[in-house]
This record gives structure tokens, C-alpha cells and sequence, in this order.
């Protein structure tokens, strides 16, 4: 198998039926398979299991979060190349299969290919591309955006894979990390684009930005906590910081800052299981690469 396209849902009932729609004139199932996994989803997502039947379903009742979605379906799958993209996400380039291929019989020691992410609601893909920078810019980075990457399968297997230790939201820097200490690189390349289909004043407006805040604050520290060999003084500086600048600004930010620290404490003998500290010069490259672009 070539490649296996893999993509996680909740309760996102018409952009899945989209992206798949989308899928279904891109993928050459001969070569290729499509696996989606319904996280808990309680709309009626389901029903798409009828219309696109040669998708590879799969997925539980209650809600397990992304990361451990992504971990079980990430077990699921054949192809030698993982390409993960999200249920609101669809690439630009037809050939992206075939691109990635390339990128990495081209480059041997790239674990991870990072697609430029360009966001917003488009009428065409055309005015997508019409969007995107003209510059045509490939870096080496510290992490990639999980709505739109390729990871080499025996790459995948050689780490832990997706963490079982994060719900949402910061998987992809741990996945990121433990890459980086087996001494591959990833890639960000603009020569592969996805159009992550979200509207973000919309979210803002929903309060999205505080229910990501409260997640990604708990998910840094659990970060630091399994692979940094000295964590605390990076826990002290983060929650110090992210006091400052978000925990004292109203009180929706203050109790989800409040939320975050006592999961953490409450979390913490279950996480030392899961403890991994990585070598302090992965970690050094990792801290002095860029971050991969998104627009």
C-alpha cells in the first residue's frame, strides 16, 4: 500500500462529508486508503459511513479525544506513507500522494513532511493558491500542524506514536520531539498545501480561544513533564507567563488557568508512567528550529 490518508471527526458532520467528497476524485484506492475515525461523535456523522463506503471506518461511542483517536487509527493503517489531515482540512495539490512520495525518496533522513496550512473559507482552491505566498520556501522545523502532514509509517512505529497522555491539542509536538531524538528531520514545504476550512473570527466568537488556552497549558506542562529531564523550572516559567498574559486578563481565562493546574496535579502519578526524557541535545536542536508557517 502506497499511502494511507488518515483523518479523525467529531461531531463535524458536513466539513467531513466535504473533505471526503473531495477525497473521493484525489485517491486512488488501488494504491491508496482512506481511514476515519468517529470520535464520540453524537451528530449524524455516522450516516456517512453509507455514502462512502470505501472509506475504512472506525471509531467508539464516548469521546476518547484526538490523540488517542489518532493513536489507535494511526495502528490501523497499511500504506508506507501516514498522511494525517483534518475532518475540516483538504489538500490543494491533486497529486499530494505522489508529492510526498518524492519528498521523501529525495531526502532519506526527513521523518516528517510539514504542508503549508493556509486558513479561511475559499469558493475555489484556486483562490486558495491565489492566496498563499508566491515564495516557495522549504526549512527544516521543529514540528509540524496536524491538519495537513506526512510521516514516514516505519518512522511512525519507531516512536511512541500519538500520546495516549493528551486528549487535544500539543500531540503533534510530542510526536514532533520523539522524531527529532531518533534522528530524523521535518520538513516544512510549501510544494504541498491544505486548506484548513475554518472561519476564526467565528471561533473567537464561540470562545474556542479559552477552551484551547486551558487545554494547551495542561498539554505544555504534560509535555515538559515526560520528556524534559529537569522539567520544573520550564513548568514554573510557563504557567508564570501564561499568568501574566492571559490568567489575570479576565476570569474565563482565570479558570481555565485554575482548570489546567489542578488536572495536572490531579493527573500527574498516571502521567510518570508515560515519562520519556529525551536526550538535552534533541531537545537543543529541537528549541533553535522554526516553527512551520501558517497563513
Amino acid at each position: 500500500m502506497q499511502a494511507s490518508i488518515l483523518i479523525v471527526s467529531k461531531n463535524r458532520k458536513a466539513a467531513l462529508e466535504k473533505t471526503l467528497s473531495i477525497l473521493e476524485d484525489l485517491v486512488d484506492l488501488t494504491h491508496q486508503e482512506v481511514l476515519v475515525y468517529l470520535d464520540g461523535c453524537t451528530d449524524e456523522s455516522s450516516f456517512l459511513k453509507d455514502i462512502f463506503d470505501w472509506v475504512k471506518w472506525s471509531g467508539a461511542n464516548k469521546s476518547i479525544g484526538a490523540s488517542r483517536a489518532r493513536n489507535i487509527l494511526y495502528k490501523k493503517a497499511e500504506g508506507e506513507i501516514l498522511i494525517g489531515i483534518d475532518d475540516d482540512a483538504h489538500p490543494v495539490n491533486k497529486d499530494f500522494v505522489v508529492l510526498s512520495e518524492q519528498l521523501f525518496k529525495e531526502l532519506p533522513k526527513v521523518g516528517i513532511l510539514a504542508f503549508q496550512e493556509i486558513k479561511g473559507v475559499f469558493k475555489t482552491d484556486e483562490a486558495v493558491l491565489n492566496s498563499s505566498p508566491e515564495i516557495v520556501e522549504d526549512y527544516f522545523c521543529r514540528e509540524f500542524i496536524g491538519c495537513g502532514f506526512a510521516i514516514r509509517k516505519a518512522v511512525y512505529e519507531a516512536t511512541n506514536g500519538f500520546p495516549n497522555w493528551i486528549d487535544i491539542y500539543g500531540e503533534e509536538s510530542c510526536l514532533s520531539i520523539e522524531v527529532l531524538a531518533k534522528g530524523y528531520d521535518i520538513l516544512y514545504t510549501t510544494k504541498i498545501k491544505v486548506n484548513h476550512r475554518v472561519n476564526r473570527e467565528e471561533r473567537i466568537q464561540k470562545g474556542r480561544n479559552y477552551f484551547r488556552f486551558g487545554k494547551q497549558l495542561k498539554n505544555t506542562a504534560f509535555y515538559y513533564l515526560v520528556y524534559y529531564p529537569n522539567p520544573l523550572f520550564k513548568i514554573a516559567k510557563l504557567f508564570w507567563h501564561n499568568f501574566k498574559k492571559y490568567g489575570c486578563k479576565n476570569w474565563s481565562y482565570f479558570k481555565a488557568y485554575i482548570v489546567a493546574l489542578f488536572k495536572i496535579l490531579f493527573f500527574l502519578p498516571q502521567l510518570m508512567r508515560y515519562r520519556n526524557p529525551i536526550d538535552k541535545k534533541s531537545i537543543k536542536k529541537s528549541t533553535e528550529l522554526p516553527l512551520p508557517k501558517y497563513y
